[in-house]
């Protein structure tokens, strides 16, 4: 099984004095553990403009951490392909694949956030699923041929030997967000890996997974990849501290979600100048989002080690065989704690995952 570490790059959740230089030591910290203790990629996200995450060039970060790591995978979750220029963004891959010896692995998504889409001048966020659809085909030749082109309405591309030229091909190595029945459908047309983030019961979506394996059969004669699930995980041996903690922090991490979301506009004026550090679950329960709380506790492991592995099997038991994407610093939780999380999940529940076929 393949596990990797997921970067989020968020002061969401932390008081005042997280400052963005704190927040990006931090997560580049942990990345630099992470070969060493034995994950199999790092996974930064790409947001822009606020707290709720903050990283806006995950090709760049990613090059940075080639040179500091020698066998991790190095993988987007994602590439937003309507902020980005199809062109540059096939060169860059492939420049990050030279630098990296290969170890580039390349996930997509069209991004959901009005607030953001609202900064990017001449993009409106009604162009996201045509500019996905169109961009992430031409980036899939590009990246495994060396030449891209196009002919859409987004990005009339004449043909253009790229430089440096692909030396492996990225087949096994494509992924996509696909959390919608469009984005499910791109994603198969593309021959990507699913991505899906931990955010409700997992039963409730066997229906997309189902649809991607069989659009994938039907467009490549073979079968989907697993899909690769992206948690908030927080480890402990206590298991009393382990709870009280992971859902302090995981509510914290749902609260700059549905505010960043805009799923919170209906009771702005209830929170509005709320700091609420620490205290983000009982303001979800005060303005009747208990049941988002519950489904994001639901979806995510966390505990004790033998508690996460335990959830884990339940959701192979369900999804079959999956990837496995962990994020270790989110909601506000501090430093230490997240960094002794994530060691102590190397050490105790690791080990187990990679056994399992």
């Amino acid at each position: 099984m393949d596990v990797g570490l997921q970067m989020i790059f968020s002061s969401g959740g932390w008081d005042d004095t997280m400052t963005d230089g704190q927040t990006y030591r931090e997560e580049v910290a942990l990345a630099k553990m992470a070969e060493d203790l034995g994950f199999d990629a790092i996974w930064p996200v790409e947001h822009h403009f606020y707290d709720y995450s903050f990283c806006p060039d995950n090709l760049q970060l990613l090059s940075y951490l080639a040179g500091c790591t020698s066998t991790i995978g190095l993988g987007t979750a994602a590439i937003i392909l309507p902020w980005n220029e199809p062109l540059r963004v096939a060169e860059k891959i492939l420049m990050l694949d030279q630098l990296s010896n290969g170890r580039a692995r390349v996930g997509f998504g069209r991004g959901l956030s009005r607030r953001e889409y609202a900064h990017f001048r001449g993009i409106g966020m009604d162009e996201a699923r045509g500019r996905f659809d169109e961009a992430s085909m031409m980036i899939v030749e590009a990246i495994e041929n060396g030449v891209i082109k196009g002919d859409g309405p987004y990005y009339p591309q004449p043909v253009t030997e790229l430089r440096p030229r692909p030396e492996k091909s990225f087949k096994g190595r494509i992924y996509a967000v696909a959390n919608s029945a469009d984005s499910v459908d791109a994603c198969a047309r593309i021959g990507g890996r699913m991505i899906m983030f931990s955010e409700t019961n997992w039963e409730k979506r066997m229906p997309s997974v189902q649809r991607h394996q069989e659009m994938f059969r039907e467009q490549h004669g073979f079968d989907a990849p697993p899909v690769m699930t992206a948690d908030f995980t927080f480890v402990h041996p206590d298991a009393s501290y382990a709870k009280e903690k992971a859902e302090q922090w995981l509510a914290g991490y749902l609260y700059t979600l549905l505010e960043h979301y805009e799923l919170m506009n209906d009771h702005f004026s209830e929170i509005e100048g709320y700091k609420g550090y620490g205290k983000q679950a009982q303001v979800l329960q005060k303005i009747g989002m208990e049941g988002y709380i519950k489904g994001f506790l639901a979806a995510n492991a966390y505990g004790t080690p033998d508690q996460i592995l335990t959830r884990l099997e339940e959701r192979k038991a369900v999804l079959g065989d999956f990837e496995q994407c962990t994020c270790f610093r989110f909601g506000g939780i501090p430093f230490e704690e997240a960094k002794a999380s994530m060691e102590l999940f190397a050490k105790e529940i690791l080990p187990v995952l990679k056994s399992w076929d």
